[in-house]
């Protein structure tokens, strides 16, 4: 794990005592900052502005030294948004004498925590170095929010599973003063009423969308920005992969840029983005991906236990269309075979402990086994279907923005996709209906109906079932999760307090009465806090994972999309089509943008029942069961259950499995981050999971 961290205020004797374990010093002085972990030497970049004004970037910036310093100079006047707007995937810490500012991203795959500590804050970007540093106990108040209501803000709040360690949302920014004061302030405008603001036209927001995709692979791909000599030991300026390479700087997975042909449109729009095909000026053709006869490594994950079904379909399908797109001759196609053991709830007993939990522990060994095969930086699709994807919620907006007519080709592709039928006519009237309410619901009114459903039974509701009842189930303010089912009455009033707590709050600057943009909001942060803990738990050694679909500047380009062309059938594959076919690359094969949804679900089952009696014996005693969470014989029921067949939320499960072994890694965890002068046995995190 790679993370930061520094302080503010602290007092100076306890400042002297303690520092970070194997960690290199940036910053000097009362308020000092660190970066710890195996960071390349381009990963970190020190800009000096003038007098007391320093910058720190972590990351992947595309930025020059002379962009930074004109951002810094603007943060230090107020405009903190500033330091926000590079291509590429960073961290960036400014210190204005004694104030710093450390904005987190707009997703949350780079988020920012802090904690009260010696007087002052202490900040980083991972919650557990904090916990350690403060010795904090576990919040199991946090984890049965994080199981009822994973997608509800209002329930998880600004917390993490540490007591006292808390989370900077996204779009916000954590500033310190003097004297250990603190504020969390948005730097992104909000939208000041409930009419949504004049839309970008369809063209010019795709053409932006294409702009920020290819600045984002450009960026990885390594341009070299800086070529002033390193210090002594201290990091290199602007070094991308393509210097590392000429470098050869220390051992590698597989030399060079790799991508993934597996997951669908998105990670195959980055592969021919990245591989450099010839087209208008502004493409990615020449910046390092290719020189010097050098061919991008692009990997299939071939699952071989889809014998049948809409899953064996879709991955046969998804095979013909990775090997068409392979013949390009910038491409070197591997192709990743997996049997049994790469189904999901395999190897669960091994494992990085990290940050928290996360679904993506179950499937970590699965996709280690496909990244193993992939390059030293390797891109990959995810979050995609979050910036570019209409929640369904959306509906909801046009409703409010009076554009009625744009909900028939959604709802009608829902009616298709229900099966047909007599009951497919009543599809379009029942979703019109649904985004209605939504539409006339106020926002306290719908915490508050959460929080009633939370304190009722949940074991009997009815499933959303296929993507008509997903929708149906997503046109809400806020909605239990899958897991929330299993959780025990005491966990589930918990959190209902928490729904209605927010409730009888008046509503924030950003909350503008449209539930379309607010849903949306919270799954992309949802989905890129579970990216993180994929990160952590799929690493390779000397791999760097790159998810350009959640860089600020892709994040803000595909918001300005449309809602009337987000909602309808099929926009992602379009918008990435006209990416492509802005950038040069338009012979496709056909199929290419098909949705591949069922291989997911029918993995999960079969790890389930490859594995049923290891994890029913995980739930022998479960931890979750010691913390009040859950009753351990209804746990085993449910997993004895749907291995047998039964209908019952497979994502669900996998949370609270993923929840259990997260909780057996901390607790049989040995160490800390933190080292004291003179003290040799550091400390541990936590001695139990008592609330």
């Amino acid at each position: 794990m790679r993370w930061l961290v520094g302080w503010c205020g602290a007092s100076a004797s306890a400042a002297r005592e303690i520092q970070p374990l194997g960690a290199q010093l940036l910053w000097e002085g009362p308020d000092p900052l660190w970066a710890v972990g195996d960071w390349r030497p381009d990963e970190i970049r020190l800009v000096h502005a003038d007098g007391d004004t320093h910058l720190a970037v972590f990351g992947h910036c595309g930025a020059d030294d002379p962009t930074l310093r004109r951002s810094l100079i603007s943060a230090r006047a107020g405009a903190l948004r500033q330091l926000t707007t590079w291509p590429g995937s960073y961290t960036a810490v400014a210190r204005f004498g004694r104030r710093t500012v450390v904005p987190a991203d707009l997703a949350g795959t780079r988020p920012v925590f802090h904690t009260t500590w010696a007087g002052g804050t202490a900040y980083a970007t991972a919650a557990l170095p904090l916990a350690d540093l403060t010795e904090a106990q576990l919040d199991v108040a946090h984890l049965a929010a994080l199981l009822a209501c994973p997608e509800a803000p209002e329930a998880l709040g600004d917390g993490t599973p540490y007591r006292g360690v808390r989370r900077v949302p996204p779009g916000h920014a954590l500033r310190l003063r003097e004297g250990g004061s603190r504020d969390v302030l948005g730097y992104e405008p909000a939208a000041p009423t409930v009419v949504a603001a004049p839309p970008v036209e369809r063209h010019a927001a795709i053409a932006g969308v294409r702009e920020a995709l290819v600045e984002a692979v450009r960026t990885r791909l390594g341009a070299p920005r800086h070529t002033a000599p390193p210090r002594d030991g201290g990091p290199v300026p602007g070094m991308g992969p393509a210097d590392r390479r000429a470098a050869r700087l220390g051992p590698e997975p597989a030399p060079g840029i790799g991508a993934d042909l597996s997951g669908g449109s998105a990670s195959a729009t980055l592969t021919l983005l990245a591989a450099g095909l010839p087209g208008m000026p502004g493409t990615v053709y020449g910046t390092g991906a290719t020189q010097a006869g050098e061919r991008l490594l692009a990997v299939t994950f071939n699952d071989l236990t889809a014998t049948g079904g809409p899953a064996a379909i879709a991955r046969a399908a998804e095979m013909e269309r990775a090997r068409a797109i392979a013949e390009n001759p910038r491409l070197h196609h591997v192709v990743v075979a997996a049997g049994e053991e790469a189904l999901p709830y395999g190897e669960l007993e091994n494992g990085p402990l990290t940050d928290e939990p996360g679904p993506s522990l179950v499937i970590a060994a699965r996709h280690r086994r496909r990244l193993a095969a992939g390059s030293a930086d390797h891109l990959i699709g995810n979050g995609a279907r979050q910036v570019l994807d209409a929640h369904p919620a959306r509906l909801a907006d046009l409703l409010i923005d009076r554009r009625r007519r744009h909900l028939l080709r959604p709802a009608t592709a829902l009616a298709r996709a229900s099966g047909g039928g007599s009951r497919a006519m009543f599809v379009p009237f029942t979703v019109y209906r649904a985004a209605r309410r939504l539409a006339r619901t106020p926002y306290p009114e719908g915490l508050s109906s959460a929080a009633v459903l939370l304190r009722g039974p949940l074991d009997g509701a009815p499933q959303a079932d296929g993507a008509l009842g997903a929708s149906l189930a997503a046109l809400a303010w806020c909605r239990p999760g899958p897991a929330a089912r299993w959780l025990t009455g005491e966990a589930l009033a918990e959190v209902s307090i928490r729904l209605d707590a927010a409730a009888a709050r008046p509503p924030s600057a950003t909350l503008n009465g449209r539930p379309g943009v607010q849903r949306a909001r919270a799954v992309l942060a949802r989905h890129a806090a579970d990216h993180r803990v994929f990160e952590q738990a799929a690493e390779v050694r000397h791999q760097r994972l790159h998810a350009p679909f959640y860089d600020n500047q892709v994040v803000r380009a595909c918001l300005a999309l449309p809602e009337t062309l987000r909602v309808q059938p099929g926009a992602r594959a379009e918008v990435l089509r006209a990416v492509l076919e802005g950038a040069g690359v338009r012979a496709l094969p056909p199929g290419w943008g098909a949705a591949v949804h069922a291989a997911p679900a029918e993995a999960l089952g079969a790890g389930l029942r490859t594995h049923v009696a290891d994890l029913v014996g995980l739930f022998d005693a479960p931890l979750l069961a010691d913390a009040g969470l859950v009753e351990a014989r209804v746990v085993r029921k449910a997993l004895r259950a749907a291995a047998e067949g039964e209908h019952l939320p497979l994502d669900g499960l996998s949370d609270l499995v993923a929840t259990e072994i997260w909780l057996r890694r901390l607790l049989t965890r040995r160490g800390s981050c933190w080292t004291a002068e003179g003290n040799h046995d550091p400390r541990a995190v936590t001695s139990g999971v008592s609330p």
